[in-house]
């Protein structure tokens, strides 16, 4: 049987409601009613003047029947796979490093996480002219003459190479706050029992930080599955690289904003968030295998 509630209780539940309330309103507002509308729009073929009619899966069909579809999907993916391993592995040995005993470390730890607080164009104007293929400063350290934005072989890899400076920082402090929620005296124990630094490493470490590290993962790999804006500032719309480089997202942007074709554009779109759903449940079932959530 359940207890009446007192009028204090509901005056004060009526608050926690009220209080609640804006975020509620911005979520249903912001995020359920575009993605709900998204779906319904991949079902239609839009007019002009915004009108919208009904047609059935016509624009997935299209979609999948498409190979530039398919080669940014490709695209997006092995975006991906270029970015995160690399960018997780850098960002755990400066957040180790950071972690140790050196001076002017929270210099270092701003240093670092100064590319995340940068516009992201004034960025892509830096590295398009490190990346020059005729005066960038990076074919002058080679000594040779590469071609990293106009050609396909090289122009998505020079992307991941920002992409990765531009996140390291961010996910190195946030590693950084994992490592020093670990307790010395493990460290202090092993050291008794005679286990070497690298030991240390992989055995108290890695499955320590093993939380943080899930979910920086998660993080980086769904940034870099709706990688958009670096490729569009990278890459000139007149480049012919461009349909050889562009990810899922830049097609999205294309088709929505620069072809008009929204019904099409909406069908990328949810394939692109059906992609991430399926990458992050194979995560969480992952997950079990290598999280380590015991302290």
């Amino acid at each position: 049987m359940f207890r009446k509630q007192s009028l204090a209780e509901k005056r004060e539940q009526r608050w926690a409601y009220i209080m609640i309330a804006p975020t509620i309103i911005g979520l249903l507002i912001l995020n359920y009613y575009p993605l709900v509308d998204t779906i319904r729009l991949s079902f239609s073929k839009t007019q002009t003047f915004g009108k919208s009619t009904f047609c059935g899966l016509q624009n997935y069909i299209d979609m999948f029947s498409t190979p530039e579809f398919w080669k940014a999907t490709w695209n997006t993916i092995w975006f991906c796979v270029l970015t995160v391993p690399v960018g997780i592995a850098i960002a755990l040995l400066v957040a180790l490093l950071l972690n140790a005993k050196v001076k002017f470390k929270s210099g270092f730890r701003a240093i670092y996480f100064l590319p995340m607080v940068v516009a992201p164009a004034a960025i892509a104007m830096v590295w398009r002219w490190m990346f020059n293929g005729q005066y960038g400063i990076i074919n002058t350290i080679l000594g040779r003459q590469v071609n990293w934005l106009t050609d396909p072989s090289t122009a998505l890899l020079a992307c991941a190479v920002v992409a990765i400076w531009s996140a390291v920082g961010y996910d190195a402090v946030l590693l950084l706050s994992g490592l020093q929620n670990i307790s010395k005296s493990y460290y202090e124990a092993a050291d008794i029992d005679g286990a070497s630094k690298v030991r240390q490493f992989f055995a108290i470490t890695l499955p320590m930080i093993s939380p943080t590290l899930f979910v920086t993962l998660i993080m980086r790999m769904m940034a870099s599955l709706k990688v958009y804006d670096l490729i569009y500032m990278m890459i000139d719309t007149t480049n012919p690289v461009l349909p050889e480089v562009q990810s899922l997202m830049y097609l999205f942007y294309r088709e929505a904003f620069v072809a008009g074709n929204k019904g099409y554009a909406a069908a990328i779109c949810i394939w692109t968030i059906l992609l991430i759903g399926i990458v992050t449940i194979v995560q969480f079932i992952g997950q079990k295998k290598w999280v380590n959530y015991d302290v």
